[in-house]
């Protein structure tokens, strides 16, 4: 990706940032060092003190550094969850949502701006798709948190705007270089993508092992109701993809998480618990049943407790393991394409 006829370097790999400066007559360890600096979330090359001045100018003459700034921040009352709306240099806002948990710090980032899949749930659906985002913004966002909140971050969920697989060549190098050894460092275990079902890009994905958790967003145990709330389902139906699904744990040894939206009256019933039961028996999977957001202008309603956890005992009964999501940030509205959506009003007005 190129802006202002510049190249963003922070996208690149450690070893094409090798042959880029060998290229240029540049010493190799050269790159080694300015790919550190640019993995610790430097804004620009002058921060890059044990650089030459000579050597720093030459770089900003050829590169940018892709930074998320910080456009608007929330943080709940209750649990410390903190919601970002990240603006990029062209002018688009992303989500991202920093969560604390006893193992450590998460973050759940995302992968584009806005999304095409149309989900009738989602805020970020509904806003419409206005582009991918690049590895190094996909890095930022990352970066930026840790930075505003001086910790560390252990655990990264690609499940805010966007779908993954929907940008799949650049969220395959984003995946490459936030493990990388001389990088952030953080283990393809310590990684979640969440995908509505992108069944092509499933079977590819779980061809290269990469040790990661697949999340699957399948909030319906058919077909009839899947795809009036997830139109991605008439192009690949509630079997096509679980078959998808059983190949990619068989694969790669992995337990896929299947995501569950409750929503009252559409999906929570008995029968639907008892049919997706049916569905995933025999699949190495776990079950988190969400109670649907607000979103304004679906009209969809969360379940009820009782409703909840009574879906939840039948899956359990029937040998599924299920849960509850626990539920972080619920005063600050943590869940991705709300805070933009609100901006965009607010800026619009």
């Amino acid at each position: 990706m190129e802006r202002q006829d510049k190249i963003d370097i922070k996208s690149k790999t450690l070893s094409e940032l090798q042959e880029d400066f060998v290229s240029q007559g540049l010493p190799r360890y050269k790159a080694l060092q300015v790919y550190r600096w640019l993995h610790r979330g430097v804004s620009s090359f002058e921060e890059m003190t044990d650089q030459s001045k000579a050597l720093r100018e030459q770089l900003s003459q050829k590169y940018y550094i892709s930074v998320a700034t910080i456009e608007k921040k929330q943080v709940s009352a209750y649990d410390n969850t903190v919601k970002y709306l990240f603006s990029l240099p062209d002018g688009e806002c992303v989500e991202s949502v920093l969560m604390q948990y006893h193992h450590g710090y998460s973050i759940c980032i995302s992968t584009q701006v806005g999304c095409r899949m149309g989900c009738t749930f989602c805020a970020t659906g509904m806003c419409g798709f206005a582009r991918n985002l690049c590895p190094s913004e996909m890095l930022a966002q990352i970066q930026s948190a840790q930075q505003d909140q001086n910790i560390r971050i252990s655990n990264v969920v690609l499940m805010g705007m966007g779908e993954p697989l929907d940008n799949y060549e650049n969220v395959l190098r984003f995946l490459e270089l936030v493990s990388s050894d001389e990088g952030m460092n953080i283990g393809m275990r310590h990684i979640s993508l969440s995908t509505c079902g992108v069944v092509d890009k499933i079977y590819d994905l779980a061809d290269r092992k990469l040790q990661l958790t697949l999340s699957v967003s399948l909030h319906a145990p058919n077909d009839a109701i899947r795809s009036q709330t997830m139109p991605i389902n008439r192009k690949w139906g509630v079997d096509t993809l679980l078959k998808a699904c059983r190949y990619y744990s068989k694969t790669t040894g992995r337990r896929i998480s299947f995501e569950y939206a409750m929503i009252a009256g559409v999906s929570d019933s008995d029968d639907c618990a008892r049919e997706l039961a049916h569905k995933l028996k025999g699949t190495l999977s776990h079950v988190n049943l969400i109670p649907v957001n607000h979103v304004s202008g679906n009209g969809y309603q969360k379940s009820d407790g009782p409703r909840l956890h009574r879906f939840c005992q039948i899956l359990n009964d029937s040998g599924i393991t299920a849960t509850v999501r626990r539920t972080l940030g619920a005063d600050i509205d943590a869940s991705c394409g709300q805070l933009r959506r609100r901006h965009r009003e607010e800026v619009a007005e």
